[in-house]
């Protein structure tokens, strides 16, 4: 690695980043410490100046990845934008990671949980990608190319982005612990998790993890049934309740994951649990039919859950939040025009219109300045911020979520982001662990 490509994560490109924000942020102290690192810079108007090539060279670009983010509404703005077309696939998480690995020609651009990009880059199906064709590089937040949301900040526990963002080459496939010229991804969309509840239902304030194990609530709990994700708040439950202490929840031993999974089995088996979900679907329906009262959740989610006029919260709990992170990352075989294109959409990406539909959704977006252009004071004060609603927060198709008067769960971007205890996480034990969950929902 050069001096140069240090130089553009480290202290010179933060302090030239650091100079350029200091106008624009000054009034936005809850991201102070990104900015310190040239996560962030501020600015007015809109991002404009994309070629229009692609409108008479048309190209296509296949791209899959869960529902999250695969959405019809960002193929047809890119569409309208840049001339390019994408043509979308949701599919799951586990669906994801084999067709990147068994299926390379049957797709350009894949959209991808950084947990998975540990699984699946070593494949070599995916190309490094070149961050100097990254136009809003340096504005990245910084937990994906240091992994520290502020100088100070710990790096948490599970796959962090950052230790899977590098590889060491243009050709290579071993992960770099620190920043290269070379990503794998490049960083989209994260968000902070935890438990969604049913605050009519409950009947009593939620502070920890622990608290989905209350015999009170005996039949009408749940956790997601993806077997990667779901053990990381089994662990945070069980952390929580006192039955196990890991050295990292996220690469657990054998011995710790039988811990784990065998105390999952007793408790299911003496019927704490309503349900197992997969689908962002199938846990709103569970939540807005009062089946369950506190489960494991998404944002959005529980934001759905709220516009059928059906209390539901996204609880902040003492032990902190289980992250997750995507970025879209390039099949091997693009290049030419279709690499160009793609390279372009990417800046697209990141140019703030699709930022600002994420964070309208409770998602975050990877480069906040540039989606902070697209959004209302009130929204970015609201979303960001975590100050009370001026007026009433709406979805990206105009619903309402939030009523006037209303605060984010958990408040500002550095309050959730700022206590993430660990991130979705792919273990050394992957195999062993899957088996012994896929026990435990079987038993």
């Amino acid at each position: 690695m050069s001096q140069k490509t240090t130089d553009r994560t480290g202290a010179a490109g933060a302090n030239k980043a650091a100079g350029k924000q200091a106008k624009g942020l000054s009034r936005r102290s809850v991201l102070k410490g990104a900015a310190a690192l040239g996560g962030l810079a501020a600015g007015s108007g809109a991002v404009t100046g994309f070629p229009t090539i692609w409108a008479q060279n048309p190209i296509t670009l296949r791209q899959f990845g869960t529902g999250v983010s695969n959405l019809n509404a960002i193929a047809e703005k890119c569409k309208a934008d840049l001339g390019i077309t994408l043509q979308m696939t949701a599919l799951d998480s586990d669906a994801v990671s084999q067709r990147v690995v068994t299926q390379a020609n049957s797709f350009d651009v894949a959209d991808i949980e950084y947990w998975i990009c540990k699984k699946v880059f070593p494949a070599g199906t995916l190309q490094p990608m070149d961050v100097k064709k990254i136009k809003f590089y340096d504005q990245i937040v910084p937990i994906f190319t240091t992994g520290k949301l502020t100088p100070e900040s710990k790096i948490a526990q599970g796959t962090a982005p950052n230790t899977v963002s590098f590889v060491e080459g243009a050709d290579s496939k071993k992960f770099s612990p620190t920043p290269t010229q070379w990503m794998t991804l490049i960083p989209t969309i994260y968000n902070a998790d935890t438990l969604g509840i049913r605050p009519d239902l409950v009947g009593r304030p939620i502070k920890n993890w622990k608290d989905i194990l209350d015999p009170a609530f005996k039949g009408k709990t749940s956790i997601l049934n993806i077997p990667s994700i779901g053990i990381m708040d089994a662990a945070m439950i069980c952390e929580s309740a006192g039955i196990a202490k890991y050295a990292d929840k996220g690469n657990m031993t054998k011995a710790e994951i039988d811990t784990t999974i065998d105390f999952l089995i007793k408790t299911k088996k003496a019927g704490q649990f309503r349900a197992f979900w997969k689908t962002f679907d199938e846990s709103v329906n569970l939540m807005a039919s009062g089946e369950v009262v506190i489960q494991s959740m998404w944002s959005p989610a529980v934001a759905a859950v709220r516009s059928k006029g059906i209390p539901c919260v996204y609880q902040p709990l003492e032990e902190g939040y289980r992250a997750w992170g995507g970025g879209l990352g390039l099949a091997k075989h693009l290049k030419g025009a279709q690499l160009d294109a793609a390279y372009e959409y990417i800046n697209w990406y990141l140019s703030g219109w699709v930022g600002a539909y994420l964070n309208r959704q409770g998602y975050y977006s990877a480069v906040l300045s540039t989606a902070e252009k697209y959004m209302t004071p009130d929204e970015w004060a609201f979303w960001m911020l975590g100050q009370p609603a001026k007026t009433d927060i709406l979805s990206p198709e105009g619903k309402v979520m939030y009523t006037a008067g209303a605060v984010r769960d958990g408040g500002s971007f550095q309050d959730r982001m700022g206590a993430v205890a660990c991130w979705n996480s792919v273990m050394d034990e992957d195999r062993y662990m899957v088996r012994r969950w896929n026990e435990f929902i079987a038993a």
